[in-house]
């Protein structure tokens, strides 16, 4: 019984804070969002990445740090508590919340795959100035040019692509493309969708998901746009010729991928356009620099401050009090 206790008491956990957590995030973004609607695109996303893992690292942080040496330290092994009904289904409930989301990994990883397998097989390799990963060109009725996968990032061009674009567009979409694997938004991206919510009834993540691709695709864009003003207009160019040529109802399936279009081929399309020919206008650059947190003395910072603070956790003060909350809770779910 002692460790079915446990065991239910770290899910329940997990959940508790996950939830909380989700919904302040949101609920934050909500409201201040607007606040930074004069942020580069580039802030905007870190931003949102951010918010949508948070409440994840938060959960597994408390429980591995604070649930579980508490139970451990303070509660008796031979417990003659039990796992009550509303704890076994508040514990089943976050079960069935994690499963799900080590399920859309595993398959968006494995659609991935097939995805990738399947141009393969009717690809040829190309070579595109200015790309630096490995170039197929692909027969596919869809205008695709995008970048597939996580470890070993692909860039695929369908045919027609290369045929409606003239050579500064095709740059420019490159310069795009290019954007997204300096922001490894492949990899935030999967990140994003293993952090899913373990709220299964209150969507509260979609809104961050929605919001960062957006800011993502627009990021790409100043990434692009940062090349002067010529290839700002190439690029919106680009987007127009590719978005007239898409076939009614056509759509790719894009499980780990970023493509031109974005995941909103019409709302969004208009909006970067739009964008890009005020940048044109303008005459200035997008002012873009590399993430502080890419430095590794910022990382090392980081690590150290987590050490301490897991530290200071496993004093007994802390974790008695931890466990008097464990056992109010435990005493509120009977």
């Amino acid at each position: 019984m002692f460790e079915l206790l446990g065991i239910s008491l770290l899910l329940a956990g997990l959940l508790t804070f996950n939830s909380l957590a989700s919904l302040v995030t949101a609920a934050c973004w909500r409201v201040s969002g607007r606040l930074t609607s004069r942020w580069s695109a580039h802030a905007r996303a870190r931003l949102i990445f951010l918010l949508r893992t948070l409440p994840a690292l938060l959960a597994v942080f408390c429980g591995i740090f604070l649930l579980v040496p508490a139970y451990l330290a303070f509660e008796p092994r031979h417990t003659a508590e039990s796992v009550s009904l509303k704890l076994g289904l508040l514990a089943l409930l976050s079960a069935v919340g994690i499963g799900f989301a080590v399920a859309r990994s595993i398959a968006a990883w494995r659609a991935t795959v097939r995805l990738t397998n399947d141009w393969l097989r009717k690809a040829e390799p190309i070579i595109i100035e200015g790309v630096n990963i490995t170039t197929y060109r692909i027969d596919h009725t869809f205008p695709v040019i995008a970048i597939v996968g996580v470890l070993r990032p692909r860039l695929f061009v369908a045919n027609q692509v290369l045929k409606i674009l003239s050579a500064d567009e095709i740059a420019a979409a490159v310069a795009h493309e290019n954007g997204h694997l300096e922001a490894r938004d492949n990899l935030r991206r999967g990140l994003m969708r293993a952090c899913g919510d373990a709220l299964l009834i209150v969507p509260t993540g979609r809104w961050l998901d929605s919001d960062w691709a957006e800011a993502a695709e627009e990021a790409a864009d100043e990434s692009a746009a940062q090349q002067g003003v010529g290839v700002a207009l190439d690029l919106a160019s680009a987007l127009v010729k590719i978005a007239r040529n898409i076939p009614r109802g056509a759509r790719p399936t894009m499980p780990a991928g970023v493509f031109l279009l974005g995941d909103d081929e019409t709302k969004g399309i208009k909006w970067r356009v739009r964008r890009l020919v005020e940048l044109a206008q303008s005459g200035r650059r997008p002012q873009y620099r590399r993430s502080s947190f890419a430095s590794p003395l910022i990382w090392n910072a980081v690590a150290f401050s987590l050490i301490v603070t897991a530290c200071l956790f496993r004093t007994q003060a802390i974790l008695g009090s931890v466990h008097s909350l464990i056992e109010q809770a435990v005493h509120f779910l009977r």
